[in-house]
């Protein structure tokens, strides 16, 4: 693996893991205060993990945030561990929990399902 391809997958994998982070860090105390926040960095982190494996697959993808659409990619390249990821609503996350146009706010239930 090339030295610039190597760089810039461990940069999608850094950028995921700090979603992970913030998931953790909202989730261990009050997560009924920040469901919307943790669905989004659910959402964040699939999306970035999914984007590094077709990266390192050398898969390009464009500027897409359908994480069920990134699903499907992986599994076209790998069934096995890929197909039997159920994403739920995931998509829902990126977009609706953040701005108040078509507000949602999902219950603690859901967000500490992703």
């Amino acid at each position: 693996m090339k030295k610039e391809k190597k760089e810039y997958l461990k940069n999608w994998l850094i950028k995921a893991n700090e979603d992970i982070a913030v998931i953790l860090q909202l989730s261990s105390e009050f997560p009924e205060n920040y469901t919307s926040a943790i669905s989004f960095h659910s959402q964040q982190a699939v999306e970035k993990f999914l984007k590094a494996y077709l990266i390192f697959k050398d898969v390009e993808f464009g500027r897409v945030h359908d994480v069920d659409y990134l699903l499907l990619e992986c599994i076209n390249i790998e069934k096995s561990g890929f197909e039997d990821i159920d994403l739920k609503n995931m998509n829902d996350y990126a977009v609706t929990v953040r701005y108040p146009d078509d507000f949602m706010i999902p219950s603690v239930e859901e967000a500490l399902e992703n």
